[in-house]
């Protein structure tokens, strides 16, 4: 089985795999409360089913999140971190009203759960050192791909039938 097939989409393969962290307001600690804690975490899974990423851990602390999370290629990782912030921060307000208004007391669409600041750090499946010897060798990985493409002419990232690198046999250029 080969490790691409279950990262390839309609025209890319690859990973995308982030360590989200970010704060409450002011670093209170609403999440001290477990049935908000889980309340949280369930917010949290929502907001990635809906907006089609996964969220593979997860850990809410009670002044601070931690998520590792797998994106679509299409997707930023600051894009899907404000999805997430944002459905769960509405679905509190809206479910939790008065046990958040202890903390947040503005009136309704002034008030936020979280602080402004994030952390994100990508997170691959390979090494910093393994990726920097697979450019300083990349000749000899791409004789390789070329090797596995005579066996298998429509391999998985070139998307087309033809082995051959460059311009086609009947390319003719332009003048």
């Amino acid at each position: 089985m080969n490790i691409y097939q279950d990262h390839a989409y309609k025209h890319s393969i690859g990973w995308s795999t982030w360590h989200f962290q970010w704060v409450t307001k002011y670093r209170y600690k609403v999440f001290a409360d477990s049935k908000l804690q889980k309340l949280c975490e369930i917010f949290l899974l929502e907001a990635a089913r809906r907006y089609n990423f996964r969220i593979d851990e997860l850990e809410v602390a009670p002044d601070h999140i931690h998520a590792i999370v797998e994106l679509r290629l299409s997707m930023g990782p600051a894009r899907a971190i404000g999805l997430m912030k944002g459905y769960a921060s509405r679905m509190l307000f809206k479910t939790e009203e008065k046990k958040l208004k202890c903390f947040y007391w503005r009136e309704s669409g002034n008030r936020q759960l979280w602080g402004d600041g994030k952390f994100i750090a990508s997170v691959g499946h390979i090494t910093l050192e393994k990726a920097k010897e697979y450019v300083a060798n990349h000749e000899t990985h791409h004789a390789k791909v070329f090797a596995v493409l005579l066996g298998n002419p429509r391999h998985l990232w070139l998307g087309r039938t033809s082995i051959t690198y460059g311009r086609s046999p009947t390319y003719k250029k332009r003048r």
